[in-house]
């Protein structure tokens, strides 16, 4: 009888990455596609079969991607790519194929990393089989939130990166009433991501909170550019930018945690705060997570992680596949 192979895969809409994964969540075989250069989903998967020479094995393969998954069709958000799950299931000859969206498959990662894959911010110490909380600043402001049944993990997904945006103190006030201006509403996301921290920085021009000339060149800095002179310290305004998004930030995770009750911790996915660790660490992102009033003893109890794993959606569906598909 033939051993079951897991595939995972991290379907984004650039890049694809497929792996195989074992009982114990370690991933091998590694690889990476360019979307780009396939027509369709079952052309890139099939190839990887066929390199690895596992197209007649038996495999379980579980997908994350970056789309809704609710419905049999599917159409990707951000690539002309559209299939059937039951097509592509039998087109490829699976034992069976389990799509889950590209944030479960992150949250679903938390619980399996080690010590290597996060790194702590300031103080609070995990409570086992407490709910956990992830958000993640990146293209946009993705939230989910992790709670234990009957010794699995479930995780409830959903928009919480489109709450209204709640301004703490005097500047972040006058950040609003800037963005208002722009914007027919404004969000959390329009801060806490690539994009929001471009906009953080442009409001900072207008209000002119710091002493900068104002020009062109220096109104399109990208969030790269702006975090990079931050952690250098080469620009005030950058400076100033990345120190009110790790605020802004910590204020967000900190509602996250009071919301789900996050003894379990929460952390900070996405590809913007891995950049920055030492920048992250060393700003008020711990002390606004902290600062709830009469219930920030719960907060000061919740620890505060940035996850450094390289591949969380692969090992989130390795996670996801060996706790609900376990044949």
């Amino acid at each position: 009888m033939n051993k079951i192979i897991n595939l995972v895969a991290d379907i984004g809409g650039t890049n694809i990455r497929l792996a195989l994964s074992d009982k114990k969540n370690n991933l091998t075989n590694i690889e990476t596609y360019q979307c780009t250069k396939f027509k369709n989903l079952f052309e890139v998967i099939s190839q990887y079969l066929t390199e690895h020479k596992i197209q007649n094995r038996s495999i379980n393969a579980c997908l994350a991607i970056a789309c809704p998954i609710d419905n049999d069709l599917i159409s990707m958000t951000n690539l002309p790519w559209k299939f059937s799950q039951k097509d592509l299931k039998q087109q490829l000859n699976l034992n069976s194929l389990t799509l889950i969206n590209d944030f479960t498959a992150i949250a679903m990662a938390i619980p399996f990393l080690s010590n290597d894959q996060k790194v702590q911010i300031g103080s609070g110490e995990s409570t086992p089989s407490k709910a956990i909380s992830v958000c993640g600043p990146g293209t946009g402001l993705g939230v989910a939130t992790l709670i234990p049944v009957d010794n699995k993990w479930h995780c409830l997904g959903g928009e919480g990166g489109h709450m209204d945006f709640a301004p703490v103190d005097t500047l972040e006030i006058k950040i609003l009433h800037y963005l208002q201006g722009v914007k027919n509403r404004v969000s959390y996301e329009q801060l806490l991501s690539g994009y929001g921290l471009e906009q953080i920085y442009q409001a900072l021009i207008v209000l002119d909170s710091y002493p900068t000339k104002r020009n062109a060149a220096v109104d399109k800095l990208t969030a790269a550019q702006i975090s990079a002179r931050a952690v250098a310290n080469s620009c005030s305004t950058c400076y100033q930018a990345l120190s009110l998004f790790c605020r802004v930030l910590g204020s967000f995770a900190g509602n996250l945690a009071l919301m789900a009750n996050s003894l379990g911790g929460v952390y900070i996915a996405g590809g913007i705060v891995p950049k920055f660790i030492e920048f992250i660490q060393q700003s008020d992102f711990r002390s606004r997570f902290e600062a709830k009033g009469r219930l920030t003893p719960l907060t000061q109890q919740s620890p505060t992680y940035v996850i450094t794993e390289k591949q969380p959606g692969l090992l989130g569906a390795s996670a996801y596949l060996n706790q609900f598909n376990c044949c």
